[in-house]
């Protein structure tokens, strides 16, 4: 027999005792919500039942009050998105031919690697221009002759020798000549003579590849400090996402805001929710995105985002969380992906901040306290950020799905057209139906009447109000004034 939860709704204020019973999260703490719910989930209850009289739901084989922990109450759920944004991806089986692809694009490969392999890159790639152009100056030298005993600088006046570069004894003098000709030190004691073209050819092509290795290294760590997912550091995204009541509608929320004065222009503002699905013909889509439409104060998904917003998103018939009640969170394995990008201000440049939500993350009868304050004294507004995730509970929250809230408040409005538990046998359209063929069969076997003119007869007419009226708890009857 199908009963529904939200039936019995009491408008405008829900009564969730005589309606859904007193759901076992509701002006509980958050921490103790989410323990709650992750006890549930790891013992799979059953769906939740109501039995006739009662005012709790409760499983067939415990009290809802009565959950035993279990081993896997805190494991570790999988999560694409981390709650720093961070993609909790990583490529494997690539082959060393397709691994080769990251030194085609070198320069976003080092802003992309880690600082500590950006710094050494940065090292090696002066250090090791220092050593190769001093080998080769050091190979010159020798071949010239330079390096000989009686060609040496101290010598060099008695034996009348010109050497490639002046004062120039060993490899250790090559390396400083090296680092001084790539960095333009030039103090003033080794420097290149007309005996060696070559000695000047290199030293030519080191100035010129001196400048462009520093230009490169020094584009990657500027490049690398002023990236715009530094800026998303300072965007924040609320710890716990909520479901409550707002204007009359179950709504999933969540909290966005920035720490800096710098504002994000153009900001908007995605979330997708990911959950196993299964096609019609059997094959398997282990992360199923669907777009959540969401709003922030009747504005859409575009932010004006100069103090924190609360993100909504209306649980409607098209939304996949139609059918999903407080209960149902502590089984349902799915992920909530939150997207926010805009232009940062100062630079200019686009940005991106990513958070999740899993399912329990999401805190059911919450909803987040204010933090936008006015300061008379310095008239102008405040923003509290210590009170950023801070939530209150909403008593009045009922813990049936969307679509059970829409059918029983769509019940309430029916009050006055047949009695609520006449209702729990069958629809009014049904019981009509039944009623007029039944009715139609007694009368033309009896006394050949037309159907037509007797169910539209007034007197006809008032025994069906008479009957849609009727507070008979079993079966609607057919009353006969003739018999």
């Amino acid at each position: 027999m199908y009963t529904n939860k939200c039936r019995n709704l009491v408008l405008p204020k829900i009564d969730v005792e005589s309606a859904n019973g007193t759901t076992p999260t509701a002006g509980c703490p958050p921490e103790d919500q989410l323990q709650l719910l992750g006890t549930a989930r790891s013992d799979k209850l059953s769906p939740v039942s109501f039995g006739p009289g009662s005012s709790t739901p409760r499983s067939p084989s415990r009290r809802l009050g009565a959950y035993r922990p279990s081993v896997f109450a805190h494991r570790v759920h999988r999560r694409a998105v981390t709650k720093n944004g961070h993609c909790n991806i990583a490529p494997i089986k690539a082959g060393s031919g397709k691994r080769l692809r990251f030194l085609q694009d070198m320069f976003t490969t080092l802003v992309d690697a880690r600082w500590r392999w950006t710094l050494m890159v940065f090292a090696l790639g002066f250090v090791g221009s220092w050593l190769f152009f001093a080998l080769l100056y050091w190979f010159i030298s020798y071949a010239h002759g330079d390096l000989e005993e009686d060609h040496l600088p101290d010598k060099q006046d008695q034996s009348n020798w010109t050497p490639c570069i002046s004062s120039i004894y060993s490899y250790t003098s090559c390396f400083l000549f090296s680092l001084e000709t790539q960095h333009t030190i030039g103090y003033g004691s080794r420097a290149t003579n007309e005996e060696c073209p070559e000695a000047i050819f290199v030293m030519s092509l080191q100035s010129v590849h001196g400048v462009m290795i520093q230009a490169l290294l020094a584009g990657i760590i500027f490049a690398k400090m002023t990236r715009s997912k530094s800026r998303s550091q300072t965007l924040l995204f609320s710890k716990h996402a909520a479901i409550c009541l707002r204007d009359g509608d179950l709504c999933l929320m969540f909290r966005v805001g920035d720490m800096r004065k710098s504002h994000i222009i153009g900001a908007n503002i995605r979330a997708q929710l990911l959950r196993p699905r299964v096609t019609r013909e059997g094959e398997s889509m282990p992360q199923y995105q669907t777009e959540l439409e969401l709003t922030a104060d009747g504005c859409g998904s575009d932010l004006f985002f100069i103090w924190p917003q609360t993100v909504v998103h209306r649980i409607t018939a098209d939304s996949p969380l139609w059918n999903m009640g407080a209960m149902d969170l502590t089984q349902e394995r799915f992920e909530i992906v939150v997207i926010l990008e805009g232009t940062i201000e100062s630079t200019g440049q686009s940005t991106q901040a990513r958070s999740s939500y899993l399912a329990n993350e999401i805190l059911w009868g919450y909803r987040f306290e204010p933090v936008l304050l006015y300061n008379k004294q310095r008239q102008g507004f405040e923003i509290n950020l210590s009170r950023f995730n801070e939530m209150v509970p909403v008593p009045d929250t009922p813990g049936c799905s969307a679509k059970e809230l829409a059918e029983g408040l769509a019940f309430n409005s029916n009050e006055n057209l047949l009695d609520k538990r006449a209702f729990e046998y069958g629809s009014l359209v049904e019981k009509l139906q039944q009623f007029h063929v039944e009715d139609e069969q007694c009368r033309s076997n009896q006394q050949g009447i037309s159907k037509s003119a007797y169910l539209l007869s007034p007197p006809r007419q008032l025994q069906l109000q008479a009957v849609a009226r009727s507070h008979s708890s079993t079966e609607l009857k057919v009353v006969n004034g003739e018999k």
